[in-house]
């Protein structure tokens, strides 16, 4: 929502760009390989990350511009890393915040002061700051510079159906309205996807009673770019409010509603304007300040059973809803692009088996149920559901006034990437390691001579090894890197001369040895593409 008398996109920092539907009508009932419904930035990334793999896709979106309002703001590493291998992340770093801090306070007093593991040998910090506007902008700049994607905008899939050849979409735009068939579709809708719902398919779990308002300001404030989050304030007493910079100095305020405010009136522009103004006197801020743009939400954890459905895939909020407590769901969704675009790609181009796309599920959904598991315990803490919980965290939070480690129940228990250790096409650990990330885990970074260890990955499978009589040599599908055997990077994976690591495409370890042979590490290969298990 907007102040009175702006447009829904009139924004005091942002130029949202106008996208027409499709003027040229006569390749539009054409077969694509892959149709991705939705074009934020999960389905953005998922149409990217394809096109690196070689795979052609049509992206299409109902809306005539991005979202709006600064929604998902919060970027982790992991993403990062995301970005790079899809060649979209300089914008990022030019414009992002970077953050590594986070402060809590009850009832104005600091309880918690906590920081993300960082160090010299991370090549990306531990949390970004940047508005949804922006990173879909920026995703849409690589997408332009990209022949294999084509975008249709103001394009409204009405109809979805099985059919021998594939899937068939019918499609609405303001010209007319037609069908097309895709290979395979990727369902990147959001929250309210109308994909799923044509497919009979709903999200389970829990929803929480916590409301929240999301409200962006405009103002000179000279705080670092440091998460607050204020329990119990002057401004909100029972409740929560958690305090964001951004870019262009936007400043993003959440505060939970109390029991017996009604959303309708709290969501009323002078509420909005008078519930932020008692929380910037809260913050000390009494310079002018501009309200931008706001927005509600309640937290729920909710899933689908299955992220297939024959041909059609889910993924980010279509798939699954997270709590935002721990900034988990842009990052969640982005992850799952990247996980079925080069499953998906690999399949289509013969690279692979079908088999293959079996383990998108139990790989990322066994992710939402990870974050599921650490976001609920976020989610009673922020928005206690019950009123014993609500006893217990008061209780916490007062002991927290005069005991530090009661204030460590505060920390939001910031994301980290899953471990696919229970996948399908993940090898169970050689027990010979003594030390090092496992089979499934994200690749750990480190120092080489010439940057990271992430520089040196290929852009398929890697496989990264001290042993220089491994006999095994690099194809257009594997990379092979001999590390040195002093190396920061032969260190953190515990390496030895024998052993050997193989990387997957999305950074993920699928499988490790301490004496490895050119057959092992091919049967891995084998198996981490859907074949039979070594």
């Amino acid at each position: 929502m907007r102040p009175q008398g702006r447009a829904e996109t009139d924004s005091l920092y942002f130029d949202y760009p106008p996208f027409d539907a499709p003027a040229s009508r006569s390749k539009l009932t054409g077969r694509a390989k892959v149709a991705i419904v939705g074009a934020g930035p999960v389905g953005m990334t998922a149409a990217l990350a394809l096109a690196k793999e070689g795979v052609s896709s049509i992206l299409l979106d109902a809306k005539a511009t991005f979202n709006d309002g600064s929604r998902a703001i919060c970027v982790s590493r992991s993403s990062f890393h995301i970005l790079e291998r899809i060649g979209a992340v300089a914008p990022f770093l030019d414009k992002a915040l970077g953050w590594t801090t986070g402060r809590s306070f009850y009832r104005g007093q600091q309880i918690l002061e906590f920081d993300m593991p960082d160090s010299p040998r991370e090549k990306y910090r531990p949390m970004y700051n940047i508005q949804q506007q922006f990173i879909e902008a920026y995703l849409w700049d690589a997408i332009s510079r990209e022949p294999l994607i084509e975008t249709r905008w103001q394009s409204e899939v009405t109809g979805i159906e099985d059919r021998d050849e594939g899937i068939a979409l019918t499609i609405r735009d303001p010209h007319d309205t037609y069908e097309m068939t895709a290979d395979w579709v990727l369902a990147a809708d959001g929250a309210r996807s109308e994909l799923r719902k044509m497919r009979g398919l709903r999200l389970k779990g829990e929803n929480y009673e916590g409301r929240y308002v999301i409200a962006d300001v405009q103002m000179d404030h000279d705080y670092p770019t440091i998460r607050r989050a204020l329990f119990d304030p002057d401004c909100r007493r029972g409740g929560t409010v958690l305090v964001h910079r951004q870019p262009d100095n936007i400043w993003r305020i959440d505060y939970q509603l109390c029991d017996d405010e009604s959303t309708e009136s709290a969501v009323e522009e002078d509420e909005v304007r008078r519930s932020v103004a008692a929380v910037l006197q809260d913050l000390g801020h009494d310079a002018d300040w501009e309200l931008e743009w706001w927005s509600v939400y309640s937290a729920n954890t909710l899933a689908l059973d299955d992220y297939r459905d024959g041909r059609v895939f889910f993924i980010g909020d279509s798939a699954h809803i997270v709590p935002i407590f721990g900034v988990r769901g842009l990052n969640n969704g982005l992850a799952d692009a990247e996980n079925i675009a080069w499953k998906l790609a690999r399949v289509i181009d013969g690279r692979a088996q079908d088999a293959l796309l079996d383990s998108y599920t139990p790989e990322r959904r066994g992710a939402t149920l990870d974050v599921f598991a650490n976001a609920s315990k976020s989610a009673r803490f922020m928005t206690p559901p019950t009123q014993g919980w609500q006893l217990m965290r008061d209780a916490a939070l007062s002991l927290a006034l005069s005991h530090p480690w009661a204030g460590k129940l505060a920390n939001p228990r910031q994301m980290t990437p899953y471990t696919y250790a229970d996948s399908p096409i993940v090898l169970t650990d050689d027990i010979g390691f003594d030390g090092g990330p496992v089979p499934g885990a994200a690749l750990p970074e480190a120092r080489m001579d010439k940057g990271f260890l992430s520089d040196s990955l290929g852009p398929g499978f890697t496989l990264l090894t001290s042993g220089s009589t491994l006999g095994v040599m690099g194809t257009e599908h594997l990379t092979v890197i001999n590390l040195p055997p002093d190396s920061e990077a032969a260190e953190i994976l515990a390496d030895g001369p024998q052993s050997a690591c193989l990387v997957r495409p999305d950074g993920h370890i699928a499988a490790r040895w301490r004496e490895a042979t050119p057959d092992t590490i091919h049967a891995a290969l084998d198996h981490a593409i859907g074949g039979a298990k070594p």
